[in-house]
């Protein structure tokens, strides 16, 4: 059996596949990891872009699109940048085999994860 076959066949503790495994599926690359990068240029790289774009949105009504037009491009451009970022991509791509992995090691969704964790918190 080769090395790759090996990988596939791997189930891990939970049968969600090898927690060690960092090969990546096409919708792992193409969809899971950029959404990790919009969430962090929106909510992390690009905070006054998206703050100014709101405060336009929730002043504008009707003609929203036509008014936020310069505030809409630098969001765009700005999260553009972020996209571009080899060094940014490669960390979302950390976070995300870090979460997959601890997703495979103990079968339990992040979401979930999270819930738990703020439960023994508050039960304390």
């Amino acid at each position: 059996m080769s090395k790759q076959e090996e990988t596939l066949n791997a189930k891990g503790p939970h049968g969600l596949g090898d927690p060690d495994d960092r090969t990546l599926r096409i919708v792992e690359k193409e969809v899971l990891i950029p959404k990790i990068m919009r969430d962090r240029a929106k909510m992390e790289k690009c905070v006054p872009e998206v703050e100014e774009f709101t405060k336009c949105c929730s002043s504008s009504n009707v003609l929203m699109a036509y008014s936020c037009r310069k505030q809409n491009a630098a969001m765009q451009d700005c999260q553009t940048r972020w996209y571009k970022d080899e060094v940014f991509k490669e960390e979302c791509k950390e976070i995300y085999l870090k979460e997959r992995r601890e997703f495979r090691l103990t079968g339990i969704p992040k979401k979930h994860r999270h819930k738990e964790t703020e439960n023994a918190t508050n039960s304390t």
